[in-house]
C-alpha cells in the first residue's frame, strides 16, 4: 500500500469518527514541496508547458496545448519577451477560435496583460454571441479604463435584448455594472443578522469574512448548532482565509473570485490535486450545482431549483440583500467543485502579493499551509478541528464581503456583532 494511500486511509478514519478523535494532525509527506523539487518543477512548468506548448504553430489541433501553457503563466505568473509575442498571436486571431480558446486567452490577458489588448477585447465584444464571452472582453475593458461602460451597457442590450436580464451570466454583469460597483461595505444590521443565534438556526456554520478586493486575506469562524462559536483556550477560533481566484476575475465567471452567499457544507475529503494536497478539505455544494435535496438535506420530489426556492430559504431579515445571491447565480452560470483546502503551492511565486504568503486558487476558500517535503504549519488543520468541535462538516458555509478596506480582515472587523 503506497504512503500516500495510507494517509487517505488515515483521514477518513479521522473524520468517521470524529465524535472520540479530538485532533485532527495528519503527519504527511510531498517530496515534490522540498525545495528542490519545486526549482525542478518551476523548470519544467517553463519549458515543457510554456515554452514548448507555445513554440508550436496555433490551430484547432493545438488550442489545447496553448492553453496549458496559459495556465502554467497564470500559476507563475510568468511572462516575458516570448510570452508576449505569442500572447498578441493570440489575441489577433481570437474571433477566429472556439469559445473555450477564447475564454481561456482573455483570462490570461485580464490576469497578466491588462490594458495591452483593448482594441482586440472590444473588437470581440461587439461581434461575440457567446454571453461568457461577452462578459469577458466587458470586464477585461473596464479593468483597463471605466470609461467603456457607456459602450459595454449600450452593446449589450442591443446584441443581447431580453436575454441581459434573463441569461445568469449577463444577468451579473449588467447588475455589478448597474448597481453593485457602487457597493461599499454590508449595513451593520446584516451583518448582526447572520453572526446572530438564529441565522439558519440548528445548523454548523463556516462563515468566511472577506474584503470587496480578495487581494487581501478574509477570515473564517465556526458557529455550532447552539449558536455559540467555537472557542480555543477561552478565544474565539479564527483563521487567515483566502477568497481569490488565480486571475481575480468576477464571482459569475471561470476561475473567478469566490462567490458570496450559501453553500451547503456536506462532509470531508481528499483532493488529488498536487497544488491542493492532502490534508483534509470541506466540501461545498451551490444552490444549482446541487441538487436542492442535497442542498436542504431533505428528500424533495421536485429537484429543479428556483430563484424562489433560494430566497425563501434565506432569513427576511437579509432576502433583500443581494450579495447574499451570488452563490445562487455563480451555481446557474456553471461554477462548480469550490470548496475550502489547504495548499501545496510555492508561497515565494507570490512574494509581494497582499495576500503573500497565502496562495490563490482557482475560486476556492484557501488557507496558509507551509510544505518542505513534510507539511510544516497548516492553518486547514486548525480549521478542520474546529469543525470537529463543532460536530462535523455538515452544515452551511456562508462567504460575505464586510467592506472595501484595502486589508486582511481580523477580528477586530467582526468581534463588536458577535452575540
Amino acid at each position: 500500500m503506497s504512503f500516500f494511500l495510507k494517509n487517505i486511509f488515515f483521514i477518513v478514519l479521522t473524520i468517521l469518527c470524529f465524535p472520540v478523535v479530538a485532533q485532527y494532525n495528519a503527519n504527511f509527506y510531498m517530496k515534490a514541496t522540498e525545495q528542490a523539487e519545486r526549482a525542478k518543477t518551476h523548470g519544467r512548468i517553463i519549458q515543457n508547458i510554456i515554452n514548448k506548448n507555445l513554440n508550436t504553430p496555433l490551430s484547432d489541433e493545438t488550442e489545447d496545448s496553448w492553453e496549458a501553457a496559459f495556465d502554467g503563466m497564470e500559476v507563475m505568473e510568468y511572462h516575458n519577451a516570448f510570452t508576449w509575442q505569442k500572447m498578441q498571436e493570440a489575441m489577433a486571431d481570437l474571433p477566429f477560435r472556439s469559445v473555450d480558446f477564447q475564454r481561456r486567452t482573455l483570462e490570461t490577458a485580464y490576469m497578466l496583460y491588462a490594458g495591452n489588448f483593448v482594441h482586440e477585447a472590444n473588437s470581440l465584444m461587439h461581434i461575440t454571441t457567446t454571453p461568457k464571452i461577452f462578459a469577458m472582453c466587458a470586464v477585461y475593458l473596464l479593468k483597463s479604463d471605466s470609461n467603456h461602460l457607456p459602450d459595454i451597457l449600450s452593446t449589450l442590450h442591443q446584441n443581447f435584448g431580453d436575454s441581459a436580464l434573463t441569461d445568469p451570466i449577463l444577468n451579473r454583469l449588467t447588475y455589478e455594472l448597474s448597481e453593485g460597483m457602487y457597493w461599499q461595505s454590508i449595513p451593520s444590521e446584516i451583518l448582526k443578522e447572520i453572526l446572530g443565534r438564529n441565522f439558519l438556526a440548528g445548523n454548523t456554520l463556516l462563515i468566511s469574512f472577506q474584503r470587496r478586493n480578495r487581494d487581501y486575506p478574509g477570515m473564517v469562524m465556526v458557529r455550532k448548532k447552539d449558536g455559540n462559536f467555537v472557542k480555543i483556550n477561552g478565544d474565539y477560533f479564527h483563521i487567515p482565509q483566502l477568497a481569490r481566484g488565480i486571475a481575480s476575475l468576477p464571482y459569475y465567471l471561470t476561475k473567478g473570485n469566490t462567490p458570496q452567499g450559501i453553500y451547503r457544507m456536506f462532509g470531508f475529503g481528499v483532493s488529488m490535486s498536487q497544488f491542493i494536497g492532502p490534508t483534509a478539505n470541506v466540501q461545498m455544494g451551490m444552490p444549482n450545482e446541487i441538487s436542492k435535496s442535497k442542498f436542504f438535506d431533505k428528500t424533495l420530489s421536485d429537484d429543479k431549483w428556483t430563484f424562489k426556492d433560494y430566497a425563501d430559504f434565506l432569513p427576511e431579515k437579509v432576502r433583500e440583500y443581494q450579495p447574499l445571491y451570488e452563490s445562487y447565480f455563480a451555481g446557474l452560470s456553471g461554477r462548480n467543485e469550490i470548496i475550502a483546502h489547504g495548499t501545496t503551492i510555492d508561497p515565494e511565486l507570490y512574494a509581494g502579493k497582499p495576500y503573500y504568503p497565502m496562495t490563490p486558487s482557482e475560486g476556492c476558500l484557501s488557507t496558509k499551509e507551509f510544505w518542505d517535503g513534510k507539511l510544516i504549519y497548516s492553518d486547514q488543520q486548525k480549521l478542520v478541528n474546529a469543525l470537529l468541535e463543532a460536530g462535523g462538516a455538515k452544515g452551511y458555509v456562508v462567504v460575505i464581503d464586510i467592506d472595501n478596506k484595502n486589508e486582511p480582515v481580523t477580528m477586530n472587523d467582526v468581534k463588536m456583532y458577535l452575540p
